[in-house]
């Protein structure tokens, strides 16, 4: 039994061939998971998000799963670049953003604390440092040298595997990283960055890959054929890269955008104006309206309730005299 999938040359069929590799991996990714909440839950009161994290992370560890094993990691590991195209984008744009949704800053904060990556991961978290490091992995990890080198080997396919996986962690750490302060705040940041990073830089290599007169690839171009021809599986590989992220990349931004649109009705709903000039805030107790006060008697005259003057001079009717420059209360 092999533990990785990689290249082979024997002739492809349906028959299952599990990896133990990848399920002892998937084992202890959900085992020390399990443990860390466990942990947490002896200390602390379950929170009403608690769940819903628990299945976006286990949502990511079956996609990751689907990824790494056969047939899907198979095909992708010696025989087919379009499915070696599709691993790419279930690590980085499918598997990667659920495990850290499911993710909560507690169990974020503990891990990286232990293995000493905190300060490296909010470096990493800043769009420019990600933009790099993401795309230079996407282009390096895709080279001609680099998957013919690492896919004829379990170690070098599971290696590159796991570069994939870290690459998809860095590149949506500015917009739902577990540790909120390493992100990004601005919405409008965020979807820039989303766009620029998933949606652009991407479709330059994966154009010069579509684009390509010949394959590029000898892991893909002399393994045994599934269905298309070489030339045809690296136009497909090519389409993957460039148009499979535009479904995520634009639903991201989208909610982004529309929590963000939201999150400022509500703010400018808390305001309301009522009469002029001034702000009552929603929920809150209104002021009370100040008390009606009798005329205030200076002599036989009286001075209006408001404590004005009338025009004209400081005295008002009655002989009683008021200082110039002072209201009587």
């Amino acid at each position: 039994m092999r533990w990785w999938c990689s290249a082979v040359e024997q002739e492809w069929d349906w028959t299952p061939r599990p990896y133990l590799g990848v399920w002892l991996l998937m084992a202890a990714i959900i085992g020390i998971y399990a443990r860390m909440w466990h942990s947490h839950r002896q200390d602390n009161a379950p929170l009403a998000t608690d769940r819903s994290r628990m299945w976006r992370f286990g949502a990511g560890v079956a996609l990751l799963w689907v990824a790494s094993d056969w047939p899907v990691g198979t095909l992708g590991g010696g025989y087919l670049a379009s499915v070696h195209m599709a691993q790419y984008m279930l690590y980085t744009f499918a598997a990667a953003p659920l495990l850290m949704l499911g993710t909560p800053r507690w169990m974020a904060e503990s891990v990286l604390t232990k293995l000493h990556l905190r300060g490296a991961w909010f470096t990493l978290s800043k769009p420019l440092v990600a933009v790099l490091v993401t795309n230079a992995l996407l282009i390096a990890t895709h080279s001609p040298i680099a998957v013919d080198t690492l896919r004829s080997t379990q170690v070098g396919s599971f290696a590159m595997d796991m570069i994939w996986l870290l690459s998809g962690f860095v590149l949506w750490a500015p917009v739902i990283n577990p540790i909120r302060e390493a992100g990004m705040e601005s919405p409008p940041g965020r979807i820039v960055y989303l766009f620029i990073a998933a949606g652009l830089v991407p479709m330059i290599p994966g154009g010069f890959i579509t684009f390509a007169p010949s394959p590029l690839y000898s892991t893909y171009e002399l393994a045994p054929r599934v269905g298309l021809t070489p030339l045809h599986d690296q136009q497909l590989a090519g389409v993957i890269m460039k148009l499979a992220s535009i479904p995520v990349v634009w639903t991201a931004m989208g909610v982004i955008w529309f929590r963000w649109y939201n999150r400022d009705n509500a703010r400018s709903g808390d305001v309301m104006t009522v009469g002029r000039g001034s702000k009552v805030r929603r929920g809150t107790a209104s002021a009370p309206r100040p008390e009606t006060r009798e005329p205030a008697s200076v002599g036989s005259g009286s001075l209006p309730a408001s404590g004005s003057l009338p025009a004209g001079g400081n005295t008002p009717a009655g002989g009683g005299s008021v200082p110039p420059g002072e209201r009587l209360e």
